[in-house]
């Protein structure tokens, strides 16, 4: 299926390793430029690597999404390098884990800034754009723990169900423009994130490594861990023309994971 996004130009944060690197390496396989943006520029640089041996095209621009005074300065030089941002996917870090009461004030709002703030300032920059073009994609990854809060995730539970509620309404807001506002939501999926959670609740749990990874495995219907790849392909479906009639929805990427409906 041709996805009708060649040539597109999609920005992508947190594409040095992780679901972010996934994303980004799916759209370029569909022909999209890739603008990748991080924090680290030597792995930025690794996941140019393996765009352009797929013969690819991709700019790599060290962006720090905690400083807001940065984004006009950053978009113009992506605009530069590869032409006006149609496809942006926001992917923000993890926080470390904490629980709900008696976290410092100073944490939460660190955090606000980081994780929420800086998506709708990046987001408000790049729609215009994509308003006068008549065509855009916003693409949001967010955590299972946006629907279904995890333990000792508070911080993240709290934040990243902020971005849902943002992206739904944003979505009826951009519809008449032809831009789309979608949310990605990922189960275990096997990145350094999960392995670093699972670590940190085998030492809170007293329990090995392994007993951690077998339990959750339980839990998963399909019975494995998610592939980055696979996660990758459902981003590059929603930056798609076939995916023109979707907008404010929530996609999970879990395997039957989440207990929800």
């Amino acid at each position: 299926m041709d996805l009708g996004i060649t040539n597109k130009t999609a920005l992508v944060f947190g594409a040095g390793s992780g679901l972010g690197q996934a994303m980004a390496i799916a759209l370029a396989k569909e022909g999209a430029k890739v603008a990748l943006a991080g924090r680290t520029l030597s792995k930025l640089e690794e996941t140019a690597k393996i765009i352009h041996a797929n013969g690819g095209q991709s700019f790599c621009i060290h962006w720090d999404l905690a400083d807001l005074s940065a984004i006009e300065e950053s978009f113009c030089q992506v605009e530069k390098a590869l032409g006006p941002v149609d496809i942006l996917v926001n992917n923000t870090g993890g926080p470390p884990p904490t629980t709900a009461a008696h976290q410092p004030t100073t944490l939460w709002v660190e955090k606000f800034q980081e994780m929420v703030l800086s998506v709708i300032a990046i987001t408000d920059r790049a729609i215009t754009g994509m308003k006068e073009r008549q065509w855009g994609r916003i693409i949001t990854s967010t955590s299972s723990g946006a629907i279904t809060p995890i333990p000792n995730l508070a911080i993240s539970n709290t934040l990243r169900a902020s971005l849902h509620a943002w992206s739904k309404t944003l979505a009826r807001e951009l519809a008449p423009f032809g831009i789309t506002a979608n949310v990605i939501v990922p189960g275990r999926i096997a990145t350094d994130r999960i392995k670093f959670l699972d670590s940190a609740r085998a030492e809170r749990e007293n329990k090995s490594l392994e007993e951690i990874e077998l339990d959750s495995l339980k839990t998963i219907p399909m019975g494995r861990m998610g592939r980055p790849e696979e996660y990758g392909q459902v981003a590059a479906f929603l930056a798609s023309e076939a995916a023109s009639y979707i907008t404010g929805s929530v996609i999970r990427v879990d395997g039957g994971n989440i207990p929800t409906i």
